[in-house]
């Protein structure tokens, strides 16, 4: 689909506009009942427990997924008394305020990076009713 051949009209503006009204909503009462499907998860499969149930045409199944860290400043303290400075993995990274510093003072130059940046960019769309 090219540029020109693309047409846009107020009536597709009220139609994105409603649809994303609509959408909101949708998802405020799955968030509520999400909410009530965990509350009667949690009183009868137990917190954090995987369950099942049927009612009527329907089944339920909740799925708990567990996700263990180590907390990395406590970690990092544990294993520097332990002498196990081996485990400790050293990042290198830029600090990009200092870097910012660097260039403002003349320390560096912007194009001694320039093959170095990564530029992204995101696009959204918002659609108001005036």
């Amino acid at each position: 689909m090219s540029a020109n051949n693309l047409v846009l009209t107020e009536d597709m503006l009220a139609r994105y506009y409603e649809l994303n009204k609509k959408k909101k909503e949708i998802e405020a009462e799955m968030n509520q009942l999400k909410a009530s499907f965990h509350k009667y998860m949690d009183k009868y499969s137990g917190p954090d427990k995987k369950g099942e149930l049927v009612e009527g045409n329907y089944k339920i199944l909740r799925q708990v997924r567990k996700t263990e860290k180590f907390k990395e400043k406590d970690t990092v303290e544990r294993l520097e008394q332990l002498q196990m400075d081996d485990l400790i993995q050293v990042v290198k990274k830029p600090d990009d305020a200092k870097v910012k510093a660097a260039i403002e003072l003349g320390l560096l130059k912007e194009e001694d990076l320039e093959s170095c940046r990564a530029v992204s960019y995101s696009q959204a769309i918002s659609v108001k009713r005036l």
